[in-house]
């Protein structure tokens, strides 16, 4: 006979348990726009909306968020002179109808402000995503394809665990690879000017 299930669970047996629990309350379907955006409001984990699926991401690690802060920097002062917006995760961006995702960098020029709101952005002009082992996969595949097909015109992916970046622009629907960098090379965007960064600099803390 199975023991009470609590939850939080108070005994490590019982997880499993919630989490099927759980997933047969809400269900891995079944999620709306407004709950996502309304769950997204009360709590502080990284979550993102995708075809019915309310998708929770892990915590990144500590040279993820370095890389993000020094890019997030980049995008800053650039956005200052030339009349755009720079965001670092968490602020959700709505790619279509039924589909939310949290880039790590995001930036838009100033021609496309008004697809800012204050709780989540339209689609940005460049997103960078800083890979790390357990979204990988993610990074690489499902999210290049999104964003390519929602028009985002330059796509950058930067390794957090080695010095190694891959540098996509848009091509009619999908995106073709521009460069691939690392040591010694500069990060220069196709689609945006006077945008750019050494490799290292990015990889410095």
């Amino acid at each position: 006979m199975s023991s009470i299930l609590t939850i939080p669970p108070t005994n490590t047996n019982d997880v499993e348990r919630a989490k099927d629990f759980l997933f047969a309350i809400y269900g891995e379907g079944g999620w709306t726009e407004s709950a996502y955006l309304e769950l997204s409001d009360r709590i502080n984990y990284l979550i993102e909306f995708s075809d019915e699926r309310l998708i929770v991401l892990p915590m990144p690690t500590s040279d993820h968020q370095t890389i993000v802060l020094i890019l997030g920097r980049l995008f800053q002062d650039w956005a200052r002179l030339h009349g755009g917006r720079a965001f670092i995760s968490p602020y959700p961006v709505r790619l279509t109808s039924g589909k939310f995702r949290e880039p790590d960098v995001m930036l838009y020029c100033a021609d496309h402000l008004d697809r800012i709101t204050k709780q989540y952005g339209g689609i940005p002009d460049l997103i960078v995503e800083v890979l790390s082992p357990s979204t990988k996969g993610i990074d690489l595949d499902e999210k290049k394809s999104e964003y390519a097909q929602a028009g985002v015109s330059e796509y950058w992916i930067v390794d957090s665990e080695s010095t190694h970046i891959e540098q996509y622009v848009l091509d009619n629907d999908a995106y073709r690879l521009h460069a691939t960098l690392g040591t010694g090379d500069t990060l220069r965007a196709v689609t945006l000017e006077d945008l750019e960064m050494s490799v290292e600099k990015i990889y410095t803390a």
